[in-house]
């Protein structure tokens, strides 16, 4: 059954892809949903008999590498955190299926777009199924990969193709970090087992663990969209929305959060970099969430949205808290899938319109939707018993009951956070829904309500945005749980359950909700009263298009110069304003990335491909060689003069050379020096004069009006 779970989705992923023309789309669509739904089924199975029955399975499969100290298997361990990971990863994956089924209907290459869904399940599977890091390491990087091709899947569009460009270039730089940490990691410990390499940590030296660590977060910050590496995060709306529900709530994000969770017992004892991750957490969910408060693309929300939360589980990671990360992560993987599933929708039902100042008056055409969005919106800012309650909550209340400043200060940041995620997402509730009608009357008369099986993934995904997390809340983060004990390792100097349970007051465990609270009535405020209204348009003067991407760094840079010379004259509205164009503008990291970077290896390339690569490596390489060979051929065509007496000379000039040669060292051996240093001087000079002849041999020549060859 074990094998059948990873098995399914490949067979789906090959049979759409290889077979695809001859079974028809309906062929494709119904065989790739069948494998992953058997295998969704099968997974609640395993998630049953390991989870909750307490029964790990591990399988070995055969050898991979055998070289003297590396050792690698193919094995697959199933343990409390793998099949808690499945049990998303495979429900959010058929419920993608089935809504692709309508989605991409009308697209001419169904079954190459099936065939992707299916290898990226398939790769994930992988990658939390692996008992050792380099079987892990292949579904990171096969992820890479489908993604790549899932972005870039409508190709003739140039935006898809720059987004899976940038999508690349940026993992990379994660992914080189990754490598060197594994190479770092069998250099310390000689295994690269997960079993060997955990049983042996405690008596590794902690700098070595710290930096193996920290190499290990700059590969998750790259494929977990991070802060510096995170650029590529909303420019994946490009590919389809079927994709973006996929990535974005329960697989390719949360393949870092996954890697940080499964090495649990080397973290622990790296003190050091459990303190970065938290940090670098905390400052991700709060830039992360401020970029989302001003953005007007549909999509983009709600993926800067993911960021933020990812953010959240690397500060309960950093926390040492892997229990209430890995249940933060499923939460999340429900309440998101369905906002990106009804995003969807709404996308498809008013012709793929995004920009939400374009949209409104919805909520009687997409009543069915707007539950959706709006279950998935409360789950997501931790409304009080639904799902994101049970874990977000929990998270801000641990960063408080560690007494310290990182904690404090994550704690601060995060509880912002919350704030500013409430009223981005009834912002775009609001603006989406509720304002006036907007987009051409056409679009509304031909906008209709999603269809049954449609339907269908709605539901069950808003049941468990609803009830997962009171249900399931006490066996991955209750008291005394021994639900994920074999699998998380926590230090017991690291645990704090209990304080955050019962050492905070009550000021700050409902500090959340107040500022929640707060951020859902400013967003009403500023949006729907008459004052509110006049005033922030007052700072963003008739809510014009703002499009940063257009200007380049050095004309910011001289505004911001201006505006820093004319600081005392600027008024408050005017500060806003700017503050307005800095949230709208992501902060300026593509600007800064463009210019500072991306821009110089541009050139750094122009100019080892001019004077490198067209310069050296062609006069040294192949075109240096055929052109050197081909002009001494054509030197030695030369001699080819037809005169007998020539040929004569050649044949004398010959024999003497190759017995001057043959018999040089006899000769000079006879000499009266030739135990001096005048017998080596001598021959040099001999090989030289040697040389001599024969270059000045390969000087081209010509015949004069007499028929005589000279030079």
């Amino acid at each position: 059954m074990y094998l059948t779970i990873l098995r399914l989705p490949l067979l789906g992923s090959i049979t759409a892809g290889f077979i695809g023309r001859k079974i028809g789309v309906t062929g494709s669509q119904m065989i790739s949903c069948l494998c992953v739904m058997c295998s969704a089924l099968l997974s609640i199975i395993a998630f049953y008999e390991v989870g909750l029955r307490g029964s790990p399975v591990s399988i070995h499969l055969t050898s991979w590498i055998d070289s003297e100290l590396l050792q690698v298997d193919w094995g697959f361990l199933f343990d409390s955190l793998t099949t808690s990971i499945l049990l998303p990863v495979l429900v959010v994956s058929a419920l993608v299926h089935l809504f692709s089924i309508r989605y991409m209907g009308r697209d001419p290459h169904v079954q190459r777009f099936f065939s992707y869904l299916s290898i990226f399940t398939f790769f994930i599977l992988i990658l939390v199924r692996g008992d050792n890091y380099l079987v892990l390491f292949v579904g990171w990087e096969g992820i890479g990969i489908s993604s790549y091709l899932l972005i870039n899947f409508w190709y003739t569009r140039l935006q898809a193709n720059k987004s899976r460009i940038k999508r690349l270039r940026t993992n990379r730089v994660g992914d080189t970090f990754l490598s060197i940490g594994f190479f770092a990691l069998f250099f310390i410990v000689a295994n690269i087992d997960f079993a060997t390499v955990f049983s042996l940590s405690p008596f590794c030296n902690e700098v070595a663990l710290t930096c193996i660590s920290l190499l290990f977060l700059l590969g998750r910050i790259g494929k977990s969209a991070q802060l510096g590496l995170h650029t590529w995060l909303p420019d994946r709306m490009e590919g389809p929305t079927p994709v973006s529900a996929l990535i974005h709530a329960a697989t390719l994000v949360t393949a870092g959060v996954y890697l940080l969770l499964r090495s649990s017992p080397l973290l622990e004892y790296a003190p050091t970099a459990l303190v970065r991750i938290t940090w670098v957490g905390a400052v991700t969910a709060f830039i992360a969430a401020t970029t989302g408060l001003l953005q007007n693309d549909l999509k983009r929300v709600i993926a800067y949205s993911t960021c933020s939360q990812i953010g959240y589980l690397f500060i309960a990671v950093g926390l040492s808290q892997y229990n209430v990360a890995l249940f933060h992560l499923v939460n999340h993987a429900f309440f998101k899938a369905l906002l990106f599933l009804a995003r969807g929708g709404v996308l498809h039902s008013i012709r793929d319109q995004q920009d939400i100042r374009r949209l409104g008056g919805l909520v009687a055409l997409l009543p069915f939707t707007y539950v959706a969005i709006l279950i998935g919106s409360l789950s997501l800012i931790a409304i009080p018993f639904i799902t994101g309650f049970y874990s977000k909550d929990l998270i801000l209340e641990l960063r408080c009951g560690q007494y310290n400043f990182t904690g404090y200060l994550a704690y601060t940041l995060g509880t912002i956070t919350a704030g500013i995620t409430a009223f981005y997402s009834f912002r775009l509730i609001t603006i989406t829904f509720f304002s006036t009608r907007n987009a051409r009357k056409t679009d509304y008369e031909n906008t209709i309500e999603q269809p049954f099986r449609v339907r269908i993934s709605y539901t069950i995904l808003r049941l468990r945005a609803i009830f997962f997390g009171f249900v399931w809340r006490d066996a991955f983060t209750g008291i005394g749980s021994t639900f994920l004990s074999s699998a998380l390792f926590t230090h017991p100097d690291h645990v704090s359950l209990v304080e955050a349970e019962y050492g905070l007051t009550w000021f700050h465990k409902i500090l959340p909700a107040i500022l929640t609270l707060m951020g859902i009535i400013l967003r009403f405020y500023l949006y729907n009263s008459i004052n509110g209204r006049k005033w922030l348009r007052s700072i963003t003067p008739g809510f014009s298009y703002l499009d940063t991407h257009l200007l380049n760094f050095s004309n910011q840079n001289r505004i911001l110069q201006k505006d820093t010379s004319l600081n005392l004259t600027f008024s408050p509205k005017k500060r806003l304003d700017q503050l307005y164009r800095f949230l709208n503008g992501k902060w300026y990291f593509d600007v800064v990335y463009n210019h500072f970077i991306y821009q110089k290896r541009l050139n750094l390339g122009l100019i080892t491909s001019k004077i490198i690569d067209l310069g050296v490596v062609e006069l040294l390489g192949p075109f240096g060689i055929s052109s050197s060979l081909t002009r001494t051929s054509n030197k030695v065509r030369q001699f080819d003069t037809g005169v007998i007496t020539t040929y004569g000379l050649y044949i004398v000039i010959g024999i003497l050379t190759i017995s001057i040669l043959l018999f040089s060292n006899i000769l000079l051996h006879f000499t009266f020096f030739s135990n001096t240093l005048f017998f080596d001087s001598s021959r040099i000079l001999f090989i030289y004069a040697v040389r001599l002849f024969y270059i000045s041999s390969a000087l081209p020549f010509k015949e004069n009006q007499a028929g005589e060859t000279v030079l």
